[in-house]
């Protein structure tokens, strides 16, 4: 859904409950594909809203910790997206997000790093979740992306 008039169409046909629901019960291919889906969306404020709302978080952070490796780098794009919004930031912090996008930073695909480091920065903004980064061991993963990341990796490490 990567045309705009597509993703209203997606959006206004009731697609996104159904989407969130595979997140957490379909098969690992469903899973990555609602994801990729949802990342897709998200990219429109409003769409990104009405994911949130129809409890995506969750699933999305659950995908972090146990999905296949494709997956988590989709599940991390889309957690990437709906960072970009301070109420969606509260909502992925009480998740438990901080833990598994770290621990992404030093095991995921270069992509799922990239999603993980952005996500990251952007949770950063709030002290306490800067605090709590910190905590999850954010700084030697970090430090490894600011010398072999993609340079959007290394952009958002250094921040």
């Amino acid at each position: 859904a990567v045309n705009e008039d597509n993703e209203v169409a997606i959006v206004k046909a009731g697609a996104i409950p159904p989407l969130v629901e595979l997140l957490g019960s379909g098969t690992a291919g469903a899973k990555e594909n609602a994801a990729a889906a949802l990342s897709n969306l998200a990219v429109t404020e409003d769409n990104g809203v009405a994911i949130v709302k129809a409890g995506a978080i969750p699933p999305l952070v659950e995908l972090l910790r146990s999905g296949t490796a494709d997956a988590k780098e989709q599940a991390a794009a889309v957690l990437r997206i709906l960072t970009f919004n301070d109420d969606n930031m509260v909502a992925i912090v009480k998740a438990g997000a901080i833990p598994p996008l770290v621990e992404l930073l030093g095991s995921g695909t270069a992509d799922a790093k990239e999603s993980a480091a952005t996500a990251l920065s952007n949770l950063a903004v709030n002290e306490d979740n800067e605090v709590a980064i910190v905590k999850a061991g954010a700084i030697p993963p970090l430090v490894e992306l600011l010398m072999s990341g993609t340079d959007v990796a290394k952009e958002d490490a250094a921040r």
